[in-house]
């Protein structure tokens, strides 16, 4: 159950029974030479569809723009500054909790989203302290769950691709997005095969290290047929988790 592809009677009935809601946060950059540019946004997305198509779970509209200035070199990238990032997602909360939304799930995709996610939630709790003023009203909560991180996902990444999964535009994260949508495969000549590591810096440094975006990892060894059984290993982890998550 999608909340952007419902009316608000459904919403309100939804609210009847659950106070919970999964929203998929990603990021738009560049993830090499064959990897969509909505990667980080689009595997969370396909991930918590599936898993609300699955198990009724109502999943909100995908936080799709977060913490992506180091890949600004590369065109089409799109990046917030962290006070943004974390000023949009309280507004996204308090219009949730007005509604009566008690937890949200957030199903991130990106790891540079990770501490500008957690200063959020930091935000967040802030306002439940001191503007509570006595209410017996259940507070907010919330979890930030990187999809490859789930039960037994990494370890399958592992085995699909022991050698070049690498640390960004993995063949993982890849295959996901064609499974999603496969008519976006495109079929890239990876040169070196498996792309250099090192630290990150700014956008142009990151340019000069990694010259196509890649960082140790060798996405031409995506296919459609690994993403459809990554996806099969998150949406079981996500269900499990949200509704217990749901329930605490």
């Amino acid at each position: 159950m999608q909340l952007h592809l419902s009316s608000w009677p459904e919403i309100e009935a939804y609210l009847a029974k659950s106070r919970a809601i999964l929203i998929p946060i990603g990021s738009t950059e560049q993830h090499g030479p064959n990897g969509l540019l909505g990667t980080d946004a689009l595997c969370p997305e396909i991930i918590g569809k599936r898993a609300g198509d699955e198990a009724g779970i109502l999943v909100g509209p995908t936080f799709n723009v977060g913490q992506a200035q180091h890949h600004m070199a590369f065109p089409g990238t799109i990046t917030l500054r962290p006070s943004t990032m974390i000023a949009a997602m309280l507004d996204w909360s308090q219009s949730l909790t007005r509604h009566g939304f008690e937890r949200i799930y957030w199903l991130n995709g990106h790891g540079g989203n990770i501490a500008t996610i957690t200063a959020a939630f930091s935000e967040m709790y802030h306002g439940v302290t001191f503007q509570q003023q006595g209410s017996n009203r259940p507070p907010l909560r919330c979890m930030l769950r990187n999809w490859w991180e789930l039960p037994g996902v990494m370890d399958l990444c592992r085995q699909l691709f022991p050698v070049g999964e690498g640390s960004h535009a993995t063949p993982s994260e890849v295959s996901v997005t064609w499974f999603g949508y496969p008519e976006a495969q495109k079929k890239v000549e990876m040169t070196p095969k498996i792309a250099p590591n090192g630290p990150i810096y700014d956008a142009e440094d990151y340019r000069r290290r990694f010259p196509d975006g890649r960082i140790g990892s060798d996405p031409s060894q995506a296919t459609v047929e690994a993403g459809g059984k990554i996806v099969e290993a998150a949406v079981k982890g996500v269900i499990a988790e949200f509704r217990s998550f749901a329930a605490s």
